[in-house]
């Protein structure tokens, strides 16, 4: 048999099969599977609190403000967003996650959230403050049964505006919706829902005035947070993505420096919600 019959031959029995993978790999889209993929987004967020008790203890006292409201502190539309030198400076979301399977994905997160005490505010005060007479806070000595206090600046400032950092991983939900709005190439368009449950530590760099002491202006750990959202996810052209989420849960801070000493400590819990907006990317290494 001569050798072009034996090529003709092998030709007729693989290029019918070739192309049928050629067609398989053209009809199968690059969003038609997550698993091994990362993504990285950054973004922008809006914080509510509920209102929280409040306790600071030192060598000299030892009293907790009850109610007490607190509000975010948001930059607005901003170019520190995007610029590299100021771009910790507003209230900011990075994430960075990676698909496990087509639906579920493993992820690392940090939500720079500012926590500001609003000022001028009247709260009822328990506990006691004797702090010895040659010193300029001894002004403010006094034992309190349920009275009430004015937080003026002279008394106290608390913020945690550098910020209230919650640190966390995430288990996250990815469910590809696309074609309830009759999209049926979603490697240009996808619509998705997302969800996700998480928990992490609280990192604040606590901006705390107490009296007339010195104050604390480092980061510190200062407890533990747990959190939970949901969101639409628009991915474009396979790589780009938008996404808007709703988030909620709570802090738990037992631990927060307030002055140099390091006697001197402040505690609270409290409920937050989150609205967040961020843009991402999405990609295969």
């Amino acid at each position: 048999m001569k050798i072009q019959t034996i090529i003709c031959i092998i030709g007729g029995i693989l290029l019918p099969l070739l192309n049928a993978s050629a067609q398989d790999i053209d009809t199968l889209k690059y969003t038609s599977s997550n698993k091994g993929k990362f993504f990285v987004s950054w973004g922008g967020n809006r914080d509510t609190y509920s209102k929280s008790d409040i306790t600071f203890t030192g060598d000299d006292y030892n009293f907790t403000l009850y109610d007490v409201d607190a509000h975010d502190k948001p930059k607005g539309w901003h170019v520190d967003y995007i610029n590299p030198v100021n771009m910790t400076i507003p209230q900011t979301n990075f994430r960075l996650g990676y698909f496990i399977s087509d639906k579920y994905a493993v992820t690392v997160s940090l939500d720079h959230m500012k926590y500001v005490m609003t000022q001028d505010q009247t709260v009822r005060a328990n506990g006691y403050i004797d702090i010895p007479e040659d010193q300029e806070s001894s002004l403010y000595n006094n034992n309190f049964q349920d009275d009430p206090v004015y937080l003026h600046k002279g008394f106290l400032t608390f913020e945690h505006t550098d910020g209230l950092n919650y640190i966390h991983t995430e288990i996250a939900r990815f469910d590809d919706i696309s074609q309830l709005f009759g999209i049926n190439n979603t490697d240009v368009f996808q619509v998705k829902l997302t969800e996700s449950l998480g928990g992490g530590v609280l990192y604040p760099k606590t901006n705390a005035k107490v009296f007339a002491f010195d104050r604390y202006d480092d980061f510190h750990i200062a407890g533990y947070g747990v959190s939970a959202s949901a969101g639409l996810n628009l991915t474009f052209f396979k790589h780009f993505f938008i996404q808007g989420d709703l988030k909620g849960g709570f802090i738990n801070l037992p631990d927060i420096r307030t002055t140099e000493s390091p006697k001197d400590r402040a505690s609270q819990h409290f409920f937050f919600g989150e609205t967040i907006f961020s843009i991402g990317g999405i990609f295969r290494l």
